[in-house]
């Protein structure tokens, strides 16, 4: 059997998997004893999982979230209110699935945006597209894409992602432009897609940056009512984790 251009076509039709398998399984003779079915069965698998794994990459570069988060790495040992039966609940992803949102506020350094990025990254693992943006970000590309034309074509994309991700709500007061825009996004998204909003504002004072109380009455019955509600407390993370890093060696390693 020529081995050498099975290959070639392998690797031309971008099958890069099976011929990885394929190499692997001419040059050893531990695959000898498998039927023809099995081997072929095993360059399936390794074909599709190799599919899987670059479909993975893309999600994740497209999302272009702040953090490299995942929900295993999530610190449940700091008393900051996280319930973890509630995050074993979300890791699911059925709330995407059914069109819920998750709203995440607290104060600086308690893990706003690394639970927003950890959910995120969870969604991209379950199939999920998603988009992150910060807040004064997401504004800024708006008005933008108004000047050079690609307004509608943004609007659509954050409008139809399957997971939307804002961050950094609420640092400062928006105006019309944005509120209009906003409220645009919630609309189009509503019951359909799901969002997750992390910010330092208590949702009750929502209100006060979105200024016009017809505007504010209209995002919070978008967005609230059909909600996962996480407030954080407790002391910044940032600063436990520059206090660890600050802590003497012990005295068996100081020894050493």
């Amino acid at each position: 059997m020529l081995i050498h251009p099975t290959l070639e076509k392998l690797k031309e039709l971008k099958l890069k998997g099976m011929a990885r398998g394929f190499e692997e399984q001419m040059s050893s003779f531990s695959y000898d004893s498998l039927s023809f079915e099995e081997r072929l069965g095993q360059l399936v698998d390794l074909e599709s999982t190799e599919r899987e794994d670059r479909r993975l990459k893309s999600r994740l570069k497209q999302a272009k979230m702040r953090q490299q988060a995942c929900m295993e790495d999530i610190d449940y040992s700091s008393r900051r209110g996280l319930e973890k039966v509630m995050m074993e609940s979300l890791q699911t992803c059925r709330w995407i699935k059914e069109g819920n949102n998750i709203l995440i506020t607290g104060p600086t350094g308690v893990g706003k945006s690394y639970l927003a990025c950890a959910l995120g990254h969870r969604a991209c693992l379950v199939g999920y597209k998603v988009h992150y943006f910060r807040a004064t970000r997401l504004f800024e590309e708006l008005k933008l894409a108004r000047g050079d034309g690609r307004y509608p074509k943004l609007m659509n994309r954050i409008g139809k992602c399957q997971l939307l991700i804002i961050d950094d709500w609420g640092l400062c007061k928006i105006g019309d432009l944005e509120r209009k825009d906003f409220l645009e996004i919630l609309e189009d998204r509503y019951q359909s897609f799901s969002t997750i909003i992390a910010g330092q504002l208590p949702i009750d004072h929502w209100h006060e940056i979105i200024g016009n109380p017809t505007f504010a009455d209209a995002i919070l019955d978008r967005v609230v009512h059909n909600a996962y509600k996480i407030n954080l407390g407790g002391d910044s993370m940032r600063k436990k984790k520059k206090k660890d890093l600050q802590q003497p060696k012990s005295s068996k390693n100081a020894d050493n």
